[in-house]
């Protein structure tokens, strides 16, 4: 089993596929020269980035991600100001020492190429990269995959066969689960919740404080991202001249704290999942959940609903509310996809809608049943949205479909928490599987590649 730890990962933005993974790659393989012996004979390392990473990497900071990871930069470390100095020197000196040692020229427009003709079948985010000593002899060559969420993955790992229908990753765990019947069977016969049970499977990774301490440390991180922005005003980079909405929407709704009006539910969960998504195209830190672009949808919902007696953020519901939508998302994980070059992006809203909706089922005392209910509903009617962004930027219609994302999983859990188990005609299984063939029907054009829908179709502004 993967752990949840690995769903919520700590990053910077704006994508989890197009700028945690190639970061990592990157880093990946300048510490594979120098396990081997070559980082020192290194005079040139070159990039091709191929597929999705190519036809949207310039919008993504695909190509600022990779020169920081060649440097040795972690996405879950990286200060973004530091980052920004960093590339700023490089601008300035034509010279960037890999993994801060080893000094090489490097120049992001020629040595950086951009080959969004090729589309890997493996994977559409593949990245190609290459070493050279002083006499331009090749020291390493080696193609790596960004598969979605951060996760990446080399050439071998992906054409590996699954045995017994399933590819067996990660730790040997006390209750394994490759389904969510196989995960209801399990909550069953042992009368765990889904949230004690994935907790007893972490502790076949590391020691449970430390487990509930990653949790804790990630529900902080989203409440960070929140308060930066709700904080921060102006025009988000890029070119699009999108303005950031979340503080004054959080000035007007402060204003009124105690206001009936029936429909302020929605402007409050808009507000916070607009803000996380507002930083996370601004290159902010944020959580993946299950991915940078639909990055705002579980903090929102958490955000609102996990709070104590005295309004203050509830440790007991977070861990709750975090460990369950965890669950789910490793069952996309395991069987269909979270990257939006492979599914669009009902592989990312839309798990992550059905994340907070099976989530905060759960903290509402829904039954296993329910939960996995509220999943499916969240799910369901989130499939065949399409990757389409404006100008390759995460902005335009990814913000706003955050915050659509944020009130359509909390409707999912009140729909399932009213259902019975007789009245359940679609299983969660169904609609997983439903989303991974919708996925590989779905034309390239709607797969985060700006060739298609309103990408295509709205002025750039």
């Amino acid at each position: 089993m993967l752990s949840v730890l690995d769903i919520f990962r700590i990053g910077i933005g704006p994508s989890s596929s197009h700028t945690v993974g190639p970061m990592r790659i990157a880093r990946m393989f300048v510490r594979a020269l120098a396990k081997g012996g070559k980082l020192e004979r290194t005079a040139r390392v070159a990039v091709e980035l191929q597929g999705s990473l190519a036809l949207t990497g310039v919008g993504h900071g695909t190509i600022d991600a990779t020169i920081l990871g060649l440097m040795g930069f972690r996405p879950d470390r990286t200060d973004p100001d530091e980052a920004a100095a960093a590339l700023a020197r490089l601008g300035n000196e034509g010279r960037l020492a890999l993994d801060g040692s080893q000094s090489i020229a490097f120049d992001k427009r020629s040595d950086i190429e951009l080959a969004g003709e090729i589309m890997p079948e493996l994977h559409p985010n593949a990245m190609m990269l290459r070493a050279f000593d002083d006499a331009g002899g090749r020291l390493s060559e080696r193609t790596y995959f960004s598969t979605g969420g951060g996760f990446v993955a080399s050439r071998a790992q992906l054409e590996r066969k699954p045995k017994n229908d399933r590819i067996n990753t990660g730790t040997s765990v006390p209750h394994p689960f490759g389904s969510a019947e196989e995960l209801l069977a399990l909550c069953g016969t042992t009368g765990l919740s889904i949230a004690d049970l994935v907790l007893a499977n972490e502790d076949a990774m590391r020691p449970r404080d430390t487990t509930l301490a990653g949790i804790d440390r990630v529900a902080a991180a989203m409440d960070r991202c929140i308060e930066r922005g709700l904080s921060q005003r102006g025009t988000l980079p890029g070119g699009l001249k999108v303005q950031r909405r979340a503080p004054d929407m959080w000035d007007k709704l402060s204003a009124t704290p105690q206001s009936n009006e029936r429909e302020q539910l929605f402007d409050w969960l808009n507000c916070f999942a607009m803000a996380v998504n507002e930083e996370n195209a601004a290159g902010g830190r944020v959580v993946t959940a299950p991915t940078n672009g639909a990055a705002g949808i579980v903090p929102a919902v958490m955000r609102f609903y996990c709070l104590g007696a005295d309004e203050q953020p509830c440790r007991d519901s977070r861990r709750t509310f975090l460990l369950t939508a965890g669950a789910i998302g490793l069952l996309y994980k395991q069987r269909a996809s979270i990257s939006g070059a492979e599914m669009g992006c009902q592989g990312e809203v839309g798990v992550a809608c059905s994340m907070a909706a099976g989530g905060l089922a759960a903290l509402w005392g829904g039954s296993p049943e329910q939960v996995a209910s509220a999943a499916e509903i969240g799910m369901e009617h989130n499939l065949g949205l399409t990757c389409d962004p404006v100008g390759g930027l995460v902005q335009v219609p990814c913000i706003e479909r955050n915050a659509i994302g944020a009130v359509k999983a909390v409707n999912a859990a009140r729909l399932a928490l009213h259902r019975t188990a007789a009245e359940s005609c679609v299983s969660l299984d169904q609609v997983i599987e439903t989303m991974r063939q919708t996925g590989l029907d779905m034309s390239t054009k709607y797969k985060e590649t700006s060739q298609g829908g309103l990408a295509v179709n709205v002025i750039e502004c």
